[in-house]
C-alpha cells in the first residue's frame, strides 16, 4: 500500500506548517535538508560497489543507463546529460530515461510509469545488453516503467542496481546493489521531489563522478577530459592547464591550440615538455590516467 511508504507519511517536524511565517516554514525545510547527507553517507559502501561495476563496464565498452519516472526520472536524465560536456564521454556512454519521453523532461505526465512494457522498449530502443549496467531510480519503489525494464534487465544478465528511499521498494527485489536511502517522511507528504529528490541528485553525481575519475578523466581534482566547445569551456581549458602545470596563460593557450583542443593532452606537452603525438601515445598507454602516465614518464618509463 502505498499510504504505508515511507515517503507518504507525515513528518511530525511539519504536522503545522501551514500555519508558519515564510521564515519559519523555511527554517522547517532547511532543518530536515540537513538530514539528507547523513542519510547518503549510510550508503556510501553500497554506491562504491555499484562504481567499482560500473568502471568494469566502461572499461569493457559497455553502457550506465538510468531510468526512472516523474522527478526520478528526470534527475537521472540530468546527471547522465552532463557527462559529455564535463568529461568528454560520448553521449551513448551514460544514458537517462523517463516515463513519457522527452516530453516528460518539461511535462508531468503521471500515467506514464504505470506501463511496464515502456520500460523494457526503451531499454532495447538504445540496444541495452547484458554488458550493460541499469540504475533504477524510484522514490516508492513502485513505478511499474521502472520495475518492468529492471526485470528485463537482470534476465539478460546485466548489472541492476536500484536507488530507492523506501526501505519496502519493490526495486530492491531485483537488484544487485541496493541503495535504500533513508531519509524520512517528506515536509509536505508524498512530495518525494524534496528530501527524496536531493538524496537521489547526491547519489547520482557519486556515481558517475567517482566512475569517471577511475576512468582517468580527472587528473588531481581537475575535469581534464572536458571538450571545449564554447567561448566559456575554452577558457576553462586555459585556466586548468595553467592550473595543472604552473605555466602562464599564453603557454596555456599556445599548448591547447597545439593539442588539438584537448586538455588533457596540452597538459602532458608542458608538464614533460614533449610532443603532441608523444603525449597522446603516454595517455593511451597509461588507459588515459594522466597521474599515472606522468610519474610513469618521469620514472624513466617510455611507452
Amino acid at each position: 500500500m502505498l499510504d504505508d511508504l515511507t515517503t507518504e507519511q507525515q513528518n511530525p517536524a511539519s504536522l503545522d506548517i501551514d500555519a508558519k511565517s515564510s521564515r519559519e516554514i523555511l527554517a522547517i525545510i532547511n532543518a530536515e535538508d540537513k538530514k539528507v547527507p547523513a542519510a547518503v553517507e549510510v550508503c556510501l559502501d553500497v554506491v562504491a560497489s555499484l562504481v567499482d561495476d560500473v568502471v568494469d563496464t566502461f572499461r569493457k565498452g559497455g553502457k550506465l543507463i538510468y531510468i526512472g519516472a516523474g522527478t526520478s526520472g528526470r534527475l537521472g536524465v540530468l546527471d547522465a546529460s552532463e557527462c559529455p560536456p564535463t568529461y568528454g564521454t560520448p553521449r551513448e556512454m551514460v544514458q537517462g530515461l523517463i516515463a513519457g519521453g522527452s516530453e516528460a523532461l518539461v511535462r508531468s505526465i503521471e500515467n506514464a510509469e504505470d506501463d511496464p512494457e515502456a520500460g523494457v522498449r526503451d531499454l532495447e530502443r538504445i540496444g541495452f545488453g547484458p554488458s550493460d549496467v541499469l540504475v533504477g531510480i524510484t522514490a516508492s519503489g513502485q513505478a511499474p516503467y521502472v520495475l518492468g525494464a529492471m526485470e528485463h534487465a537482470r534476465k539478460l544478465g546485466a548489472v541492476v542496481a536500484a536507488l530507492s528511499c523506501n526501505a519496502s521498494s519493490a526495486t530492491f527485489g531485483l537488484a544487485k546493489h541496493k541503495i535504500y536511502v533513508d531519509v524520512g517522511p517528506e515536509v509536505v507528504a508524498g512530495s518525494t521531489r524534496m528530501k527524496a529528490g536531493t538524496a537521489q541528485k547526491l547519489v547520482l553525481n557519486m556515481i558517475t563522478t567517482a566512475s569517471m575519475i577511475r576512468m582517468g578523466k580527472v587528473y588531481r581534482n581537475l575535469m581534464i577530459d572536458l571538450v571545449p566547445v564554447n567561448k566559456k569551456l575554452i577558457e576553462r581549458s586555459k585556466g586548468l592547464i595553467v592550473k595543472a602545470t604552473g605555466c602562464d596563460r599564453d603557454a596555456a593557450a599556445n599548448a591547447l591550440e597545439n593539442s588539438g583542443n584537448r586538455p588533457k593532452i596540452a597538459i602532458l606537452m608542458v608538464l614533460l615538455d614533449i610532443s603532441k603525438e608523444e603525449a597522446e601515445a603516454l595517455v593511451a598507454s597509461h588507459d588515459g590516467h594522466l597521474s599515472l602516465a606522468v610519474d610513469a614518464y618521469k620514472g624513466g618509463v617510455r611507452p
